[in-house]
């Protein structure tokens, strides 16, 4: 059978919205079907455990420099459960240092410092649901 007959023929199909059509020419025949999308909803479980909200929204004080998130999501404060903690009150920490992980969409993403400084207060605690530009920590000279 010719291409071009067989082109015509998907285009039939498209144009008439037919999900199958078979040919016979002779000793020839083609046989065509169409695939549906079938559209589907996945369903996930719900969390094991409801996340810890942080509503403590007070303005942190005005002494100090302050280290605040980049994105939305689960503030983490070690690198793995059991291990210490990046940073602790009365540390001293160079811009890059990790400061914490937040965990966006199952994906850890590590907090780095943007400025050097003294800790001198952490806002959030480990497992807090983070805002965008919510302050993490408090920085002195």
């Amino acid at each position: 059978m010719d291409i071009r007959k067989i082109k015509k023929l998907i285009d039939l199909m498209i144009e008439s919205d037919l999900e199958a059509i078979e040919v016979k020419e002779g000793d020839q025949s083609i046989a065509l079907t169409r695939r549906r999308v079938v559209s589907t909803t996945e369903s996930y479980a719900p969390a094991s455990a409801p996340l810890k909200i942080n509503t403590d929204v007070s303005p942190a004080p005005n002494s100090g420099r302050l280290e605040t998130s980049p994105m939305v999501g689960v503030y983490y404060a070690a690198p793995n459960p059991g291990e210490p903690a990046f940073i602790k009150v009365g540390q001293k920490i160079q811009a890059g240092d990790t400061i914490g992980i937040v965990e966006a969409m199952k994906i850890m993403n590590p907090i780095q410092a943007s400025q050097s400084g003294t800790v001198a207060e952490i806002l959030v605690k480990n497992g807090d649901v983070v805002q965008f530009g919510q302050s993490l920590i408090r920085l002195q000279d």
